[in-house]
């Protein structure tokens, strides 16, 4: 038997996993380094680095949550004015489904047959695939995306922290700086792979925004610290 596993499956959680990981390791070791800049104590650090794990990991969750349950309750309005409509206009509801299918290739006669046997099955399913993109993989999932983006976003946080504390305190900045950058390399690398993108472009731009992050904060840092 011929099998395929499409990549694009695993959007939904692939997505909020990349995002809340790369959260974690950028805004926690930026944070770091920020601090660390200012000339302050190494226990200062790792309390800043542990506030801003906690905090961002239900940061994370609550506007991955709050998001994503906007995007589902405009499917669910869009589906309950569907329903409605094949239930009151069903002979304008096979012709527009007809339409977008003559638009797409098919012969006029072809396509309202191919209408009128899909909404026979499933006339609501046929119309949130074909007219309004929604479909089991696309379909918003909010308390997933929500733990994911939670989890991840710790467990990025986790790297950076754990660096900090195992480096000599002068040696804190360059530390937690490379290793962030190494994780997130890391990072970019097993998203690109996972999702079937080019490895070397997620990795360089993962990188990218990291380093520009890391460098903004400390410099941050460096110049209130100065000046307090």
């Amino acid at each position: 038997m011929h099998t395929e596993n499409h990549l694009v499956k695993r959007i939904g959680w692939l997505r909020a996993a990349v995002l809340g990981a790369n959260d974690g390791i950028v805004s926690t070791s930026s944070l770091m380094v920020g601090v660390a800049a200012a000339s302050v104590g190494q226990s200062e650090i790792l309390v800043a680095g542990v506030a801003g794990i906690v905090a961002g990991a239900m940061s994370m969750a609550a506007g991955e949550y709050v998001s994503v349950s906007s995007q589902s309750d405009t499917e669910q309005s869009d589906l309950a004015r569907e329903r409605k409509e094949l239930e009151t206009q069903p002979e304008a509801e096979i012709e527009e489904l007809t339409k977008i299918y003559k638009e797409r290739g098919l012969e006029a006669e072809l396509a309202r047959e191919v209408a009128l046997q899909l909404m026979k099955k499933d006339a609501l399913g046929a119309h949130a695939r074909d007219e309004l993109g929604i479909s089991e993989i696309t379909a918003a999932r909010p308390i997933q995306a929500a733990l994911t983006s939670a989890a991840t976003f710790a467990v990025g946080a986790f790297l950076p922290l754990v660096t900090a504390m195992l480096s000599p305190a002068h040696l804190l900045i360059p530390a937690v700086s490379v290793a962030s950058l190494l994780f997130l390399a890391l990072l970019g690398a097993i998203g690109a792979r996972v999702g079937g993108a080019n490895v070397i472009k997620a990795t360089a731009r993962v990188t990218f925004w990291g380093a520009l992050a890391i460098a903004l904060t400390a410099g941050i840092g460096l110049i209130f610290g100065t000046v307090l």
